[in-house]
């Protein structure tokens, strides 16, 4: 596998619509006012979140169980900042909209910025001919809260290509996360 870079990223992106909306520059300022870092990177793609969050409660469960997950885990909010209290997380999605070639794969970690606050991006990869919305998972591992910002960087993908397609891709398997429009909670 080989690790792509910014040519080629803006090419995929460009022909075969493998990011939409694409940025095809990193982005630090919007109308003059300093924003988390987004767009084309040298060799990977820094996604924004979006202003959809939900945020983790335990007011409602004593449980968290990957089977039989409870929607009213979560309090949904839409804004342009997320407070993710002490020690808890939230999801969000992407404002981006990603189809990846059968033959890449992608990795996605969390952006330095935020990691430095200790505010951790969580997302497995993006599998050959996976598509959708990314539903990302921030966890505020401090003591205090820690806020988010909406359409702003959060998280870097990096695209690795093999030098052939691989033999079972994500969409043939029919992969439950296949097209999410929205954040996904877990599916069992």
């Amino acid at each position: 596998m080989t690790l792509q870079s910014d040519r080629w990223i803006r090419q995929m992106a460009e022909e075969k619509g493998m990011i939409e909306p694409f940025v095809d520059t990193q982005v630090r300022y919007v109308n003059e006012k300093k924003v988390i870092s987004y767009g084309l990177s040298s060799y990977g793609y820094d996604l924004r979140v979006a202003r959809e969050f939900k945020i983790f409660t335990n007011l409602n469960n004593s449980l968290v169980d990957p089977k039989n997950f409870n929607e009213n885990a979560f309090v949904s909010i839409e804004a342009d900042e997320c407070i993710i209290p002490p020690n808890s997380f939230a999801l969000a999605r992407s404002v981006e909209y990603f189809r990846i070639p059968r033959n890449v794969l992608t990795l996605c970690i969390g952006k330095s910025t935020y990691a430095r606050c200790g505010i951790i991006v969580n997302v497995t990869p993006f599998e050959p001919e996976w598509e959708g919305f990314v539903t990302l998972e921030i966890s505020n591992t401090t003591p205090l809260p820690a806020k988010i910002y909406g359409n702003e960087g959060l998280a870097q993908v990096l695209f690795y290509e093999s030098a052939e397609p691989c033999e079972v891709s994500y969409a043939d398997r029919k992969g439950k996360y296949m097209k999410q429009m929205k954040i996904t909670l877990p599916v069992a």
